[in-house]
């Protein structure tokens, strides 16, 4: 039996669960498949790789040596099957834009920008939910770029491999019904809201948990969170069947009015990432440029936020509080 990346993968599953019982739930095959399998990369290796006791399996030294080395191995050949991938799938100037993006304001100005500065060069867009995804395929090579957000301080996915650079940073808006008995204000303090449902799109980050915090701090836990899409979000706000947490950025919707927290208990930082050993490295310049005037033209349509700017001294600005 020629020996093969998936035997060194099921020898250091082995060892790291401690067991054959546990390595094979992990691995999803039956414990007597998996004791054959062991038996015939033993065969293959000439001796065995672990020694049988009733706590377990403990690695000879012939295991200690071949572990040694998968352990070597394995992440070398992710790494090349990455960096493989990346390259067969790297912006090369001809293939356009490929943009990734989580639900937010600032994609649909993007595009329309990257279309008119470019015309003839496809942009090409996807969508996720979760910030992690988005990097990861970044990361992989199968987008040129990631538009994506992180509460606060929290550092973006992917920062190991990816390049990013923060486009703007907003205090994070509430949105009320137009005839909530709290439109009427310039900014709203957060404990005012202790009796309300609440609804926000979903994230792989910190964000839910910074507004648990922030809830806390204003001496209240929420009753509901609604996560669920933008449409779905706007419409629960509109019905008021809640309040929704949104950025700053949010554009102007009928039914809809977007209001400042007393103190900015929470912000939200826009963030565009690449690969810097892509091609979208040359053009990331130009991206972040149009990516910036972006956010300074979804700025302008928010009548609550360019108020919020033009008077600094009703609030103490975007940060954690």
């Amino acid at each position: 039996m020629d020996l093969e990346l998936r035997h060194l993968k099921t020898i250091r599953a082995i060892a790291d669960a401690g067991s054959l019982t546990k390595a094979a739930t992990v691995l999803g095959l039956a414990q007597p498949a998996l004791s054959a399998q062991l038996k015939r990369i033993e065969r293959a290796l000439g001796g065995e790789l672990f020694e049988r006791g009733r706590h377990g399996v403990r690695a000879t030294a012939l295991g200690e040596f071949v572990l040694a080395r998968a352990r070597v191995v394995l992440p070398a050949v992710s790494g090349l099957r990455e960096e493989a991938l990346r390259f067969a799938t790297a912006w090369d100037g001809g293939t356009g834009f490929r943009l990734g993006a989580t639900h937010g304001p600032l994609l649909g100005a993007l595009v329309d920008r990257l279309a008119a500065a470019h015309p003839g060069v496809p942009v090409t867009t996807h969508i996720s939910w979760s910030e992690r995804e988005i990097a990861s395929r970044t990361a992989d090579g199968r987008l040129d770029f990631a538009l994506v957000g992180a509460c606060g301080a929290s550092a973006p996915p992917r920062s190991e491999l990816l390049v990013w650079r923060e486009v703007a940073r907003d205090p994070v808006f509430v949105m009320l019904p137009t005839d909530h008995p709290l439109a009427g204000r310039r900014e709203i303090d957060l404990a005012l809201l202790a009796d309300e449902a609440w609804t926000d799109v979903p994230g792989d980050g910190c964000f839910a948990d910074c507004f648990t915090a922030a809830c806390a701090r204003a001496g209240f836990t929420p009753s509901s969170v609604y996560e669920t899409d933008v449409a779905s979000c706007v419409h629960l706000v509109q019905v008021g069947r809640a309040v929704g947490l949104c950025r700053a950025t949010f554009p102007p919707t009928p039914g809809v009015v977007t209001r400042p927290l007393s103190g900015s208990p929470l912000y939200w930082r826009h963030l565009l990432g690449w690969h810097p050993a892509t091609g979208a490295d040359a053009t990331a310049p130009t991206v972040y440029a149009h990516t910036r005037a972006a956010h300074a033209e979804a700025t302008a349509r928010s009548e609550s936020y360019t108020a919020w700017l033009a008077a600094p001294s009703i609030t103490s600005g975007p940060g954690v509080s």
